[in-house]
């Protein structure tokens, strides 16, 4: 039986500034974005674009607002709204925790657009080109909440293979480690796939309905072992709220492929 590492969530101090292991995993998401965008830039049909490391910098600045505001937005919609409206002064203590992945990726498809419009091209051929480099930060994330503690999954048997005991959960029950089945599931897995398809002749809008299907498919899988929030516990039909909201981007993500398949292929795809 595993009990979960007492890991204390301040990595290091800088005088009176604390510096946190879950604001490091996100900086380390950031930089496999540019990191990864950098190679991307070679694929076809984005090396005719003319985009240099600039762009990508401020592709990577848009997508960091956005995944700030809509991943806090997004918590205080679809998860506490009721709370959050009747304090709204605590809608922007992003400090007391709260981001929510689904509005996360809603802020970074709003500044793909603000970008796409800005440099004058498609809207969906951008979303192809940044969909393989949002796995690992997802992956750099879930580490996070590891590492924190938290989102700790539902009890599991004592026979379970990485069975964990929480003690920050209050109580002494073995439970899965779901953090890490979203890093496998969401990170790594859905990475190789997207970065494999990013390789392969494609039409436009393909690898942005596979990061759909991909993500909506892992996430639902992973939420069957994941503890749902205390606060909103099991939903309709006994699904979690990151089931029911990642069941649109399963829809969403089959109809842009059917779509994408009826498309021509770009030149030099």
């Amino acid at each position: 039986m595993l009990v979960h590492p007492d890991f204390n969530p301040i990595a290091f101090r800088v005088g009176p500034l604390q510096v946190h292991w879950y604001g490091i995993m996100y900086l380390l998401g950031f930089i496999s974005f540019w990191l990864l965008a950098r190679l991307r830039l070679k694929d076809p049909p984005y090396a005719a674009y003319g985009w240099t490391t600039r762009d990508i910098e401020d592709m990577l600045f848009a997508g960091v607002l956005g995944v700030i505001l809509g991943g806090r937005l997004g918590y205080v919609l679809f998860y506490q709204p009721a709370y959050y409206f009747s304090h709204p002064s605590q809608i922007a203590a992003v400090w007391d925790g709260g981001m929510s992945f689904h509005g996360g990726l809603l802020g970074v498809l709003v500044a793909a657009w603000w970008f796409a419009r800005k440099r004058r091209v498609g809207w969906l051929e951008l979303v192809d080109f940044i969909a393989p480099m949002i796995p690992p930060g997802i992956a750099f994330g879930r580490m996070g909440n590891f590492i924190n503690g938290e989102l700790w999954g539902r009890a599991a048997p004592a026979w379970w293979p990485g069975a964990m005991i929480y003690p920050e959960s209050g109580s002494l029950v073995p439970r899965y480690p779901s953090e890490l089945y979203e890093l496998a599931l969401e990170g790594v897995v859905l990475f190789a796939l997207l970065w494999w398809l990013r390789s392969r002749p494609r039409p436009r809008g393909f690898i942005a309905g596979w990061f759909a299907l991909g993500y909506g498919l892992a996430r639902f899988t992973a939420e069957f072992f994941r503890q749902p929030d205390a606060f909103l516990g099991y939903l309709w039909f006994g699904a979690t709220m990151g089931q029911l909201l990642s069941i649109p981007l399963i829809l969403l993500g089959i109809g842009l492929i059917v779509w994408s398949l009826r498309q021509p292929m770009p030149a030099g795809a």
